[in-house]
């Protein structure tokens, strides 16, 4: 997975972006909002937005900076407000992984109903209160060298959720995720781009070969994010006023 870190100005600040130009050879599974589903897509893009995002459009927001980086053709798009330029790679196996970790709201999935979900403390150097909308998202994209059936393709997304709760319960917080969390698990089919042979694994559960692989790579990203979360946070408190 080779990730291009790219830059826009917009809302005031300067956001980070990364692109997989993927190319032909890939089927995707996702839950990001542009491009979510199952199928064949060339690339995929993680862009961050401003802390207080407005827009109502996201999807032709990212169709947009998709056309802006010269994406064409079939792709994945995510949102987050975490800082992109801070994403974490691992590898296992020949599993490639990038999180983006941001845990500004962090969530049990299943919590009581009307119960609002607790902020941790505002980041904001100017001491003024955080924005009416500003989520930290965990967006994951995780690369396969070898084809997946469609179960193991939903298999691959159950154990990157697994190791990623399993990660966030280890780094000390207490939370499955976030509200916002996005995924993308892309499996190579042999096309141009991609090297993959032989029939399509019928697993991806995190004692099947391929899934242990992708738990492990998922795990240690998402660890190696939440802690430098923690660090993030910890320095922009000690530097707010009073």
């Amino acid at each position: 997975m080779n990730l291009e870190t790219v830059w826009r100005a917009e809302d005031g600040a300067r956001l980070a972006a990364t692109v997989w130009r993927a190319g032909d050879g890939y089927r995707m599974i996702s839950s990001a909002m542009l491009g979510g589903g199952v199928g064949p897509a060339r690339w995929v893009l993680n862009a961050q937005v401003a802390g207080g995002y407005s827009r109502m459009d996201p999807v032709v927001h990212l169709t947009e900076l998709a056309a802006s980086y010269g994406l064409d053709g079939p792709g994945v798009g995510m949102l987050t407000a975490a800082s992109v330029s801070r994403t974490m790679r691992r590898d296992d196996g020949g599993v490639r992984v990038s999180a983006t970790v941001g845990l500004r709201v962090p969530t049990w999935a299943a919590s009581p109903a009307g119960r609002p979900d607790p902020e941790l403390a505002p980041m904001h150097l100017d001491g003024a209160p955080p924005p009416a909308w500003s989520p930290g998202t965990v967006n994951i994209v995780v690369a396969v060298p070898v084809p997946l059936s469609d179960a193991a393709l939903v298999n691959a997304v159950m154990t990157v959720t697994e190791a990623k709760t399993q990660a966030l319960l280890e780094a000390g917080y207490s939370c499955t995720g976030t509200a916002s969390d996005a995924v993308c698990v892309a499996a190579a089919t042999g096309g141009a781009g991609a090297a993959a042979t032989g029939p399509a694994e019928p697993f991806a559960g995190p004692r099947s070969t391929w899934g242990a692989r992708i738990a492990r790579a998922v795990h240690a990203a998402v660890h190696a994010g939440a802690l430098d979360y923690t660090a993030y946070l910890s320095t922009r408190n000690r530097h707010r006023p009073g």
